[in-house]
């Protein structure tokens, strides 16, 4: 047996092992929701954490799929819109003490070819950034613009600038301007979101704001 097959079972038996504690962790978010609504309790935040972990599980789920597939690409037609909402309320966990104001301006719904798992994942992946780079109180603010044959969305944060001089060098595997991160976030966004036929730049980082777009094919 080769040293690829080695890691290949490896990572089989990793995923297994973390995909039954995933059923677990679902098991247990449908048993609160059924708790809450048996016991006529009505709280739209736990709901809405619930909601959050249910969707976070199941992108976990898409990820170890991908250590069994080289091809683990499901495009189906989805609402730009709904996605980028789902996106913007699962990253509020990552605010915690910071005062972060989050907009969404998305009035018209936008229907794609996407993964919706990977796209979410990497749009979640740009706010926890855009969180990151705020210091204490900021904005982050999301656009869709649906054109004729493409969709346009930008996140933009009003945090730290990310250095001109590092700026050409953020979409790299193993790059990072962080103390303690891996480089592969950036890397693994724009990488999935090339599979599905849509781009992911970086537009400006200046002091005034910091600007990443996406571009989808309609």
């Amino acid at each position: 047996m080769t040293q690829t097959d080695l890691i290949q079972r490896q990572a089989r038996c990793i995923a297994h092992e973390i995909r039954n504690h995933i059923s677990i962790c679902d098991v247990y978010t449908e048993i609160i929701r059924k708790q809450l609504e048996n016991s006529g309790v009505k709280n739209d935040s736990v709901n809405n954490a619930l909601g959050c972990i249910s969707k976070s599980l199941k992108i976990i789920s898409n990820s170890l799929t991908d250590l069994k597939s080289l091809n683990n690409l499901k495009l189906k037609k989805c609402d730009l819109r709904e996605l980028l909402f789902q996106a913007m309320e699962m990253s509020k966990v990552y605010v915690q003490d910071k005062h972060v104001t989050f907009k969404l301006n998305a009035n018209d719904e936008c229907i794609a070819d996407i993964d919706e798992n990977k796209f979410l994942a990497c749009v979640v992946n740009l706010i926890k950034n855009a969180i990151e780079s705020i210091e204490e109180t900021g904005v982050i603010e999301i656009t869709l613009i649906k054109e004729s044959n493409l969709a346009r969305i930008t996140v933009l944060n009003n945090g730290a600038q990310i250095p001109p001089e590092k700026q050409e060098e953020i979409f790299q595997d193993g790059f990072t301007t962080k103390n303690t991160g891996s480089g592969l976030g950036l890397y693994i966004c724009k990488n999935n979101l090339a599979s599905q036929n849509a781009e992911l730049s970086l537009l400006k980082s200046d002091e005034e704001s910091t600007v990443f777009e996406i571009k989808i094919p309609l």
